[in-house]
């Protein structure tokens, strides 16, 4: 079962009963408008988005939620995605696997790594093919000759030709703090990277110790690793987003709540559809056995034919 994504934008008071989130709204304009109190049971939420400093959560409340995985994001002023909380104890050989995971070899971190951007690459061709109609032949060849680490980085190649023709947009640049739709980007990757370590954690991976990224200030570089094949699928929704007309200069409610159906987004993994949060935990159980000596193989999702 999928689990829910939770987004509170408003002053609201979050307590637990009964194993059940209890929201309580200090207007009483929630789905239970006769007490402003709704319950929602905790083993159904993956994800808890909060963007209010009017927000108050009981210690019992978080306790409860990080004993069932579930990933707690804090907003900054901004609205902005900034903190990340999540369970210390999510497998039960954790220890075990945290060994296996430090103790792999660079060979084969550079093989997972030649995945990766194989993957990345692959979709980033799809999506830019099939919603800008620009021929790819080129992306197509670069995913091919790309090797073990992708010493010749042919990930920056790609990114370049990509991001220069995705957006119907002039002069569009990609970076952290340029201008919109870079917004959207930012905000919907920060999802993507709680949603990828909340499944790391579960797998008994350590989201810190990261295949590729190495930055020593950095707590998920192999989140960061791991999301980037799944990049494009966020890129999907916000280039609907600008092309729908939406005014997305700002990160409007209806704006937010799209972007909030990223781990909802149906992807192809294994050969099967899949939403894209239970795709994450297939990738993570993948790089385990990987870390484990019993594949070589990370499974990681590619686009629907639809």
């Amino acid at each position: 079962m999928i689990k829910k994504t939770l987004y509170f934008g408003n002053p609201v008071y979050l307590s637990t009963r009964n194993e059940q989130l209890v929201i309580n709204f200090p207007d009483a304009q929630g789905l239970d408008n006769d007490s402003g109190k709704n319950t929602i049971p905790i083993e159904d939420i993956g994800i808890v988005i909060t963007d209010h400093k009017q927000i108050t959560i009981t210690h019992s409340l978080i306790q409860k939620l990080l004993a069932n995985n579930c990933a707690i994001v804090t907003c900054d002023n901004s609205h902005m995605p900034h903190g990340l909380l999540l369970t210390l104890n999510g497998n039960s050989v954790q220890t075990e696997r945290y060994e296996q995971q430090i103790n792999a070899s660079i060979p084969l971190k550079k093989q997972l790594w030649q995945q990766t951007i194989k993957c990345k690459i692959s979709n980033q061709s799809t999506l830019l093919s099939r919603l800008r109609g620009i021929r790819t032949d080129n992306m197509q060849h670069w995913a091919s000759r790309v090797t073990s680490g992708d010493s010749e980085n042919h990930e920056a190649r790609a990114a370049a030709f990509y991001w220069a023709n995705f957006f119907p947009i002039n002069n569009f640049k990609r970076g952290r703090d340029e201008e919109p739709p870079n917004n959207l980007l930012n905000y919907g990757y920060a999802i993507l990277r709680a949603i990828i370590a909340r499944a790391l954690v579960s797998s008994g991976l350590m989201p810190t110790l990261g295949i590729h990224h190495h930055n020593r200030y950095n707590a998920y570089c192999l989140a960061d690793d791991v999301m980037e094949p799944y990049r494009p699928f966020v890129d999907k929704i916000v280039y609907d987003i600008v092309d729908s007309g939406l005014d997305y200069t700002q990160l409007s409610k209806e704006i937010k709540w799209q972007l909030l159906s990223i781990p909802q987004t149906d992807v192809l993994i294994n050969d099967k559809r899949s939403p894209l949060m239970i795709a994450a935990s297939q990738t993570t159980a993948s790089l385990h056995n990987c870390f484990e000596g019993s594949s070589r193989k990370i499974a990681y999702p590619k686009f629907t034919e639809s």
